[in-house]
């Protein structure tokens, strides 16, 4: 069994309690607009961490990114992209990529609206964490925890931390 820690949207800020809520994930998934090398090298010295970059992040984090990151964990098949989309309003570009090769869950960012939801077309789960950072219009913080074992996607715990 692999715990997951997910968020999106820092924009460089890495908000403290983020790391007590992820010190018992295995590893951690950034869905882009990370907001500075900073935040992805501390996440990456307390977990190891996939990431994909966002539309706000600059060259540093570009650089060492990549924009759609294909990976397994177990027997589940991840596609983690920025500015996905949900069930049937996906970016146009993505189409062809489900219709070619699914995955069994896809992980995106960019809306800061916290989404949890199954595509009955492809045959997916679609996940977006929200936004972990505090620019933008969101009243709270958002991060995802879940589990993988085997094929199953389990215990999934939405986290919400106030502004303070």
């Amino acid at each position: 069994m692999t715990h997951i820690g997910v968020l999106s949207d820092t924009h460089g800020l890495l908000d403290k309690r983020i790391f007590e809520h992820f010190k018992d994930v295995d590893e951690i998934w950034h869905a882009g607009d990370i907001g500075s090398e900073d935040v992805l090298r501390r996440l990456r010295e307390f977990k190891p961490t996939r990431a994909v970059y966002g539309n706000m992040d600059s060259g540093d984090v570009r650089y060492s990114l990549s924009e759609f990151y294909r990976f397994k964990v177990e027997e589940v098949n991840v596609l983690m992209t920025h500015i996905g989309g949900y069930p049937g309003h996906y970016n146009p570009w993505l189409i062809p990529m489900f219709r070619k090769e699914p995955p069994d869950l896809f992980v995106c960012g960019h809306s800061h609206i916290l989404k949890i939801q199954y595509d009955n077309e492809f045959h997916f789960l679609t996940i977006n964490p929200g936004a972990a950072g505090k620019q933008g219009w969101q009243p709270c913080q958002t991060l995802l925890r879940f589990t993988i074992d085997n094929r199953k996607i389990d215990n999934l715990e939405v986290i919400e931390l106030q502004r303070v």
